[in-house]
């Protein structure tokens, strides 16, 4: 069969809109196949996407010598389609939006908006997203002429003039939380429409813990680029540098050893466990449930010590490399690991069986929350937060990649969309994962952990997507001429699930939003780049 049979019926319903594509237009950049369309088609494909039931992944920009380069992913039933289009440099920047059927577009192409300077007509939201203060109005720090850090005044000034939206009425007030918060957490600002105790409304302003990654990236080489995905989102540093690696070693054409990649696969899954079983604490002490906290914090701790011990730090950071892994266990590691896995999944299933088992946590968890399933469509979610409310798209399982091929894992999926939901897809998540992991150490390939890695001769591109434990998580790399970084775009599921956190608190009281939120756990530094 053709590797472009199943986009047949996708460009036959383009063809019926009078959407002319070509079949020279398209050309594989795995694991998508990318559709090259004219500009003015940039909205009207998307709306046909939608028609069709894809789900909207992300949109970057890269700028090249003289044109700036567009891309937009989507998913439908596990394979990937790519848009890609060109706007002349020394013409007016401008595209159709695509949030108009695409809600989760919005604030990502106001990102683009803010540091590239690219307008999208008809979008529903236009105020500025990430830009800092520091930065005027018609700078654009992304740009190849721009200074990373750029020309700040003496003082930057407060960022407190942001337009909130407003609701009016009688008995309606405002709350707002943050940027700093109580507890040792990223920043973010929330604001709260409530009546009495009611919340009417919540709207998000994030982008305070924006560091310039993508402009960081930019002259590195692999390593450096590396040392620098693993720290996007530090509860993430496998997720993020697994999806690095792919994109790197698909544009050098290196395939790391089966068993370096049944390690990373060991890796992945630890970091999924570790960031689960914290999440599950950190929820049932925010409805008053300390024992869980206290019980969740401690195996937590178990698994980071063991990390450290094996792989050398306790979140795993550069351990993943170009071509493999950085270490390999021998048989008294497995033979640890194996009875750790046991131990604490003896443990887990038991502290699972007790929360499972409490009214008083059950009447704060039920009910609480709920994401609708079109809600979660709509915005794209991935994850556990997607897995909740039905929709159960999983990288690992409906597209596929070493090891995950060859050893298949399922995912885990509830209806309710609530509160409780995501806390029992990240139970069920963390047994499925220690059976995982047990049947991977049990039957491990031999080889070396790394294999040489050559940088390619010739400007080259890649494209990583994985699944991490919030969810799908994408890396767009291209290399210049000398093999060096050109661009660099990492996409963390948290731009999806921070969108539905404000219709997943909508009717809630307001002391319920703090155990919504850990619900939801966004990454503040994976969505603010």
């Amino acid at each position: 069969m053709n590797r472009f049979d199943w986009l047949s019926g996708f460009l036959a319903r383009l063809e019926d809109e009078h959407v002319m594509v070509g079949p020279k237009a398209v050309r594989e950049l795995s694991p998508a196949q990318v559709l090259e369309i004219d500009p003015e088609n940039w909205g009207r494909v998307a709306e046909v996407a939608a028609a069709e039931g894809y789900r909207w992944s992300a949109i970057w920009a890269d700028e090249h010598a003289q044109e700036m380069r567009l891309f937009s992913c989507f998913e439908n039933e596990g394979d990937y389609l790519m848009l890609e289009t060109g706007l002349a440099l020394d013409s007016k920047l401008a595209l159709p939006s695509q949030a108009p059927f695409y809600p989760a577009a919005d604030r990502m192409e106001r990102h683009i908006h803010d540091l590239l300077g690219i307008e999208f007509a008809e979008a529903p939201d236009t105020r500025r997203w990430t830009r800092h203060q520091a930065w005027d109005e018609d700078c654009f720090p992304l740009r190849r002429k721009a200074s990373p850090d750029g020309a700040p005044p003496a003082r930057t000034p407060a960022d407190g003039d942001y337009p909130f939206e407003r609701i009016a009425g009688s008995g309606v007030y405002e709350i707002p939380v943050g940027p700093v918060h109580a507890g040792i957490i990223e920043p973010g600002h929330f604001r709260f429409q409530a009546v009495g105790e009611e919340v009417l409304n919540l709207e998000q302003h994030l982008g305070y813990v924006h560091r310039g990654v993508e402009k960081r990236a930019v002259g590195r080489d692999a390593d450096g680029l590396l040392k620098l995905a693993a720290r996007v989102s530090g509860d993430s540093a496998v997720a993020h540098a697994w999806a690095a690696c792919q994109a790197i070693e698909r544009a050098w054409k290196i395939v790391p050893s089966r068993r370096a990649l049944q390690l990373r696969g060991l890796l992945a899954e630890r970091e999924r466990i570790a960031n689960h079983i914290g999440d599950i604490g950190a929820i049932c002490n925010d409805v008053g449930f300390a024992f869980a906290q206290m019980q969740c914090s401690r195996l937590r701790e178990e698994i980071q010590r063991r990390n450290a011990e094996l792989f050398g730090h306790r979140l795993l950071m550069d351990v993943l490399v170009v071509g493999g892994v950085t270490v390999d266990l021998d048989v008294e590691a497995i033979a640890q690991l194996r009875a750790d896995m046991q131990a604490l999944s003896v443990e887990a299933s038991r502290l699972f069986d007790v929360l499972n088992d409490q009214p008083a946590l059950e009447d704060r968890l039920l009910t609480t929350g709920r994401l609708s399933h079109d809600s979660a469509r709509e915005l794209g979610c991935t994850g556990y937060v997607g897995k909740a409310s039905g929709c159960g798209f999983d990288v690992r399982s409906n597209n596929p990649y070493a090891p995950y091929d060859q050893l298949a894992i399922e995912p885990v999926v509830h209806e309710q969309g609530d509160v409780a939901a995501r806390v029992r897809v990240r139970m069920k998540e963390v047994l499925v994962s220690l059976e995982w992991m047990d049947r991977l150490l049990g039957g491990l390939a031999d080889g070396p952990v790394r294999i040489e890695a050559t940088p390619h001769s010739a400007p080259c591109e890649g494209l990583g997507v994985v699944d991490g434990w919030r969810g799908e998580t994408l890396a767009y790399v291209r290399f210049d001429e000398d093999g060096r970084v050109a661009r660099y775009f990492p996409r963390d599921p948290s731009w999806h699930t921070w969108p539905a956190l404000e219709r997943i608190v909508m009717g809630n009281i307001v002391p319920d939003f703090p155990v919504c939120n850990k619900s939801v756990n966004g990454s503040y530094a994976g969505h603010d780049l």
